[in-house]
């Protein structure tokens, strides 16, 4: 076996018993990079000197005998959001195309503090806003399993170096799907955790009671390993959970005893592939096999789930981007340029005897904003700041933002009542398998239900993952989405452990 094929539990064991160095890794997955990823476009940046800097002191640490962390070793993929200290940290946007952060997120320390080797940073839909990373203003990523089709969003470059073999473990975040959907289309392990679980202290937000970092993998053994390394409570962010830290890695591989588990009946209707349908019954199917009971179950509200999303989202959204103006953070307008054309207008009004217009003319700092803000975000990101300062604005927030707040909690009840019958909750990640590049660039409303199935789990705050369950007559990847209570992610892991054991999905990877 080729080292970048290996999985991280599996280089661990061999970096251990000294069969082969980090370096050594390390170089293995910078080659593989340097081949394929012009065909991929995966990454924003890799790291090379750094990277390799970093796996040759690991290699002086287990030498000279002294305590290593977690992840001692193994080359990371991080998606671009994560605040690094001294490396651009982009959101794949014009925005922030030149912003480099003066700390680093509490998850990039961790990773640090496990030895881990972060070889560079992922592309992704700008801002984390969309389903299938083509809203990157930095370049395209493209699906390994069929370089036409998207690898879907937003952690896409997450998702893509893994089933491309360019690295055993990449971080991605998940605000309405965007570790799950890719994970998904791409054929690895995505697993979004509760909200609290992982700190999210350093993370440029979208929309902060939605957005979560979570690990992804090709196998479960790997996933449990790198939430492991993640999670844990951070007095930095004031949402963290405070509660113990399970160990992961050391339960994922205990069967789960008189399993009980929920089909919504409401994920098998209209919309649903057919292929999809046909690989997750198979999937439940190998679970019956394995013990587990089968329940049929209701979400009632669940249906409401993307309606009450693209409220809640795009006006924190609104919000949280309103720090990017060219004068608190984010790209800045040519000033003289700018000063120069509204010269210009002001003399074409006074000239036409315009007195109201000229009155109503931007000052230069009010035109700087507008400018540097139009000049800098993207048009997705456009239309949900519009949305979301819409759905917030004087006459319209008890409307829209107060009761989608309402629904969110009777969503949230839903979830609460079906825990009391089954232990998972299990459908379809996707409605569909990996769609074409291009196919749904101009039709937002089919590019937000690529979410229908996921994004209920982030209003509802509990864990979810995804893990690879069969693949269409076409040959692409199907995910089954599995949802349990919160803080439950052990559960989670141990059922898609079950599930591997089984079957080989996993094992599967594209011809490149």
């Amino acid at each position: 076996m080729a080292l970048y094929e290996a999985s991280a539990t599996q280089l661990l064991s061999q970096l251990e018993s000294g069969e082969v160095t980090s370096v050594e890794v390390t170089k293995a997955c910078l080659d593989r990079i340097r081949q394929h990823d012009g065909a991929v476009g995966a990454f924003l940046k890799v790291m090379d000197e750094k990277a390799l800097a970093q796996a040759a002191e690991v290699d002086r640490k287990r030498k000279a005998g002294e305590e290593l962390g977690l992840l001692a070793g193994v080359p990371v993929a991080v998606k671009d959001l994560l605040c690094t200290e001294g490396e651009v940290t982009t959101c794949a946007s014009k925005m922030l195309k030149d912003f480099v952060p003066p700390y680093s997120s509490t998850v990039i320390k961790k990773l640090q503090a496990a030895d881990a080797v972060i070889v560079g940073k992922t592309n992704m839909d700008e801002f984390a806003m969309g389903g299938s990373t083509e809203n990157s203003a930095l370049g395209k990523t493209r699906n390994p399993w069929n370089t036409d089709l998207v690898p879907g969003g937003s952690s896409g470059g997450a998702a893509a170096c893994l089933a491309a073999q360019m690295v055993p473990l990449s971080i991605g975040t998940d605000t309405g799907g965007s570790i799950r959907q890719p994970a998904s289309f791409c054929g690895v392990v995505g697993l979004k955790p509760t909200y609290g679980r992982v700190s999210r202290f350093g993370l440029i937000a979208f929309a902060s009671s939605l957005d979560q970092i979570g690990p992804m993998a090709r196998t479960a053994e790997d996933t449990a390993l790198f939430l492991e390394a993640m999670s844990g409570h951070d007095p930095q962010d004031s949402t963290s959970a405070n509660v113990p830290c399970p160990l992961f890695s050391k339960t994922v591989d205990q069967p789960l005893e008189g399993l009980r588990i929920g089909l919504v009946k409401e994920h098998f209707g209209e919309g649903l592939d057919g292929d999809v349908e046909k690989a997750v019954r198979e999937a439940v199917s190998v679970y019956e096999k394995l013990g587990a009971k089968v329940v049929d179950i209701s979400l009632p509200h669940n249906k409401y789930g993307i309606a009450t999303y693209y409220i809640i989202a795009p006006s924190e959204a609104s919000s949280n981007l309103a720090r990017f103006d060219g004068a608190h953070y984010g790209h800045r307008c040519d000033e003289a340029t700018m000063l120069e054309e509204l010269q210009k207008e002001k003399d074409a009004l006074v000239a036409a005897g315009d007195e109201l217009g000229v009155k109503r003319m931007d000052t230069p700092l009010i035109r700087m904003y507008r400018q540097s803000r139009a000049e800098g975000f993207g048009p997705e990101v456009k239309r949900r700041i519009m949305l979301g300062t819409y759905t917030l604005s004087a006459g319209y927030y008890d409307a829209f933002y107060l009761k989608a707040l309402k629904v969110r909690r009777l969503i949230r009840e839903d979830y609460d009542k079906a825990f009391k019958t089954v232990d998972l909750i299990v459908g379809p990640t996707a409605p569909n398998p990996a769609f074409a590049a291009g196919s749904k660039t101009n039709d937002p409303l089919a590019m937000y239900l690529e979410d229908l199935y996921t994004v209920t789990a982030n209003l509802a705050g509990i864990p979810a993952m995804s893990i690879p369950c069969g693949f269409t007559s076409g040959g692409l990847p199907v995910g089954l989405h599995m949802q349990a209570p919160a803080l439950e992610e052990d559960r989670l892991l141990r059922a898609a452990y079950m599930f591997q054991k089984e079957t080989d999905w996993h094992a599967k990877t594209p011809s490149l």
